[in-house]
């Protein structure tokens, strides 16, 4: 086995995407002294296995329906080169099915112990969650292929992915929670956006009908921006709602991060984009750490 191979399927540049938005959850949680290591570090592990499931499916889907081909201008997929074969890639992804069972059991035996109500609706959450990661590019008719993958990153990275997280720790529904939710779940879209801005032509060959594909390049960087600022300005309006100290104002530091990969993703080529995922991705993190550190001052 080449481990090389394998970590590069994994794509392990998107993992800072994925835990931000339970980094998001966590520091809600611990503005509220509701804070644990234990739950904070399952999530964070269940969150990563479901990311890595993502994109091991993603890897084999594409390659499978074609949309990972020689018209493709992203870094060359595993499945597609050759490197992993389409049996190996299954049998990776069963065993990351298994990995996120069982990690994720034991962050809601840990939250909820025998709180039957609370562990059957979010070990339901849990499996939708994981039918999410597969289906968006595995199976007939892949919900990727029809333009809804930025809904499922909307949910499950932004309101599932916080609100839910935030609710392991504290076991209350805050519903003010649903705007910083919005920030790193419309970010989260950003990075989705500037992939499939990236893929245009070959998901137009192969049928993948993207929201780049379907609304053409000049409205998907406009609807790029609307991401951008809309996460941006969630952020302000849960601050202004919530002022207690400018200290929470202190996610405004990443602005200029933001605003750089709006104006790079206007002027660049798609072929050149795609430095610019990893920077919106740790670009996000970046904001939620600062974000949480302004919440911790209140």
């Amino acid at each position: 086995m080449n481990i090389k191979v394998w970590l590069a399927a994994f794509r392990l540049r998107t993992l800072p995407l994925a835990v931000s938005c339970i980094g998001m959850g966590g520091f809600l949680a611990a503005s509220s002294q509701a804070f644990r290591w234990d739950i904070f570090l399952l999530c964070i592990l269940t969150t990563i296995f479901l990311q890595i499931l993502s994109n091991l499916s993603n890897d084999y889907g594409d390659a499978i329906h074609g949309a990972d081909s020689v018209h493709r201008v992203g870094p060359l997929r595993a499945v597609q080169s050759g490197s992993i074969t389409p049996a190996q890639m299954r049998n990776a992804i069963m065993l990351f099915v298994v990995l996120c069972l069982a990690s994720g059991i034991s962050l809601l035996i840990r939250s909820f112990g025998l709180n039957w109500n609370a562990l059957l609706f979010f070990f339901g959450l849990g499996v939708l969650s994981i039918l999410a990661a597969i289906a968006y590019t595995v199976g007939r008719k892949p919900y990727g292929y029809i333009g809804l993958g930025d809904v499922a990153v909307l949910i499950f990275f932004g309101i599932v992915g916080v609100m839910g997280s935030a609710y392991l720790f504290t076991h209350q529904v805050n519903w003010m929670q649903v705007l910083p939710a919005l920030s790193c779940g419309f970010f989260s879209m950003g990075v989705l956006n500037v992939n499939n801005i990236r893929d245009m032509e070959s998901d137009r060959i192969a049928g993948k009908f993207s929201i780049p594909v379907r609304i053409g390049r000049k409205n998907a960087i406009r609807y790029h921006w609307f991401l951008i600022l809309g996460g941006l300005a969630s952020a302000l309006v849960y601050n202004i709602l919530q002022f207690t100290t400018p200290w929470q104002f202190l996610f405004a530091a990443t602005i200029p991060l933001f605003i750089y990969n709006g104006f790079s993703v206007t002027r660049k080529a798609p072929a050149r984009l795609d430095p610019y995922l990893k920077q919106l991705a740790i670009s996000t993190l970046l904001f939620v750490v600062c974000f949480g550190i302004g919440q911790l001052m209140i």
